[in-house]
C-alpha cells in the first residue's frame, strides 16, 4: 500500500461517483501533485462509463469488493447513502485501505462506533467529511478561542438556514437510508466543530419537525412523502460549564444567499465575542464591549493549510475551502498520523445526534455518554 512517499501518488478512489464526489473532492484531488485519482465505483453503470471519460479512470466497477481489493487503490472516499456507510467502511478497512466518509457516518452511533473501531484496529487513516472545520474564519475563530483571547468561553451559538425546494430530496427523505433529515444532514457539522471549539457536551434537550411533506419530485410526479426532519434545533451544556444553541432548517424563505445560505456560528467569551459565516469565509466578526462587532480579515496564516497548493485569491471562498478536507486527509496518510476529524470525532457528533432524537421522543434532558477511545 502506498504513502505517498514513493515513487508512486497515493491512489485514490471513489465510491460514489455523483455531485459530491465532482463538486468536493475531484478538483480537491486535482490539486494535489501527492495523490491520483484511479477508480470509481457507484451504482449506476451509465453514471460510471460518463465519469470515466470525465475524470480519466483506470477503473470503474459497481462492486465495491473490488475496488477494495484492487491493488492500485490505497484510499477511498465515501459519497454514499448513509446507509451504505457502514458496510462500505468495513470492507475498505478489512482491505487496509484509507478512508474518508461523508457525514453522518452510520444511522445511528452504533454504527459509527462499528466503523471507527474497524478502522482502529486495521491502522488505517479516518476521517469525517466535516467539511466546516476548514472554512479560514472557523481557524481563526477556533485559535481565538484556544488562546484565551475571547476570554473564558461562555456562549456558543449556531444558525444554518437554507432555502431549498419543498419537492422530493430522493434517498435523503427516508429514515431507512438517511437515519434522520436535517439534524443528519447540516446540524451534525454544527455539532462537531461546537465540541472542535468549545470542549465536549455534558447534556443536551433538543427538537426536530417536518413542514414540508416533499411528496412531489421537481418534475411534478407523485413519490412517498417525507419521513425525516427539515427543522431541528438542540440547546446543549458543555462539561466546561458554557451553554450552547443550535438551529437549522432548509425552509428559510430569502435565505438562498447565491445557494451558500446564512450560517452564522458564534462563540461569546468573557471578553470579546467573535462570528464565523460561511457565506464570507475569509473574514470574521470580532467585538469586545465597547466595541460593535466588526468584520476583519482572517489573517493569511488561516487562509489555508501549510503547504497546501491551493491559492486562496482564485475561486469562490465559500466553495474552494472545501478542497483542504482532501489536503488533510492525504497528509495523514503520508505523514502516518491520523486525520482530523477522524471517526472518533464522527462518533462523537453522532452520540450527540441521537441523543437530539431522544430527548424529543422522551420530552427530557439527555446525559451524552462518553465515546471511549
Amino acid at each position: 500500500m502506498s504513502d505517498g512517499t514513493n515513487d508512486r501518488p497515493l491512489g485514490i478512489a471513489l465510491i460514489g461517483a455523483g455531485a459530491v464526489s465532482e463538486y468536493h473532492h475531484v478538483p480537491a484531488i486535482r490539486l494535489d501533485s501527492r495523490t491520483r485519482l484511479v477508480a470509481a465505483c457507484d451504482t449506476s453503470q451509465a453514471l460510471l462509463e460518463k465519469r470515466r471519460d470525465e475524470w480519466n479512470l483506470d477503473l470503474i466497477s459497481t462492486d465495491y469488493q473490488a475496488i477494495c481489493d484492487s491493488p492500485d487503490v490505497d484510499a477511498v472516499v465515501i459519497a454514499t447513502p448513509n446507509d451504505t456507510h457502514r458496510p462500505l467502511a468495513l470492507a475498505a478497512a478489512a482491505a487496509g485501505k484509507h478512508i474518508m466518509c461523508e457525514k453522518p457516518l452510520g444511522l445511528d452511533a452504533d454504527e459509527v462506533r462499528q466503523m471507527y473501531e474497524a478502522c482502529r484496529d486495521a491502522q488505517v487513516v479516518h476521517m469525517t467529511a466535516f467539511t466546516y472545520r476548514f472554512p479560514p474564519a472557523m481557524r481563526y475563530l477556533r485559535s481565538l478561542v484556544s488562546s484565551g483571547a475571547l476570554g473564558t468561553p461562555r456562549h456558543f451559538r449556531s444558525q444554518r438556514f437554507l432555502d431549498l425546494p419543498e419537492t422530493s430530496w430522493g434517498w435523503r427523505q427516508y429514515k431507512s437510508k438517511a437515519g434522520a433529515g436535517d439534524l443528519f444532514d447540516m446540524t451534525i457539522h454544527r455539532i462537531d466543530f461546537a465540541i472542535d471549539l468549545m470542549g465536549p457536551i455534558k447534556s443536551v434537550c433538543g427538537a426536530v419537525a417536518q413542514f414540508a411533506p416533499r411528496d412531489l419530485t421537481a418534475d411534478g410526479k407523485p413519490c412517498p412523502p417525507s419521513e425525516v426532519d427539515d427543522w431541528s434545533s438542540l440547546i446543549g451544556e458543555f462539561e466546561s460549564g458554557a451553554v450552547g444553541v443550535w438551529e437549522g432548517t432548509t425552509l428559510a424563505k430569502g435565505y438562498g444567499m447565491n445557494g451558500f445560505g446564512h450560517e452564522w456560528a458564534e462563540v461569546n467569551g468573557s471578553e470579546g465575542s467573535a462570528v464565523y459565516r460561511m457565506h464570507d469565509p475569509n473574514n470574521i466578526l470580532i467585538g469586545k464591549t465597547g466595541q460593535d462587532l466588526a468584520s476583519q480579515p482572517a489573517p493569511e496564516e488561516f487562509l489555508k493549510p501549510t503547504n497546501s497548493p491551493r491559492d486562496p485569491s482564485q475561486g469562490e471562498p465559500a466553495t474552494v475551502f472545501r478542497y483542504d478536507l482532501m489536503w488533510e486527509f492525504v497528509s495523514a496518510i503520508v505523514e502516518k498520523r491520523q486525520a482530523i476529524p477522524s471517526f472518533y470525532d464522527g462518533w462523537r457528533a453522532q452520540i450527540v445526534a441521537d441523543s437530539v432524537l431522544s430527548s424529543y421522543n422522551e420530552r427530557r434532558w439527555i446525559d451524552i455518554p462518553a465515546a471511549p477511545l
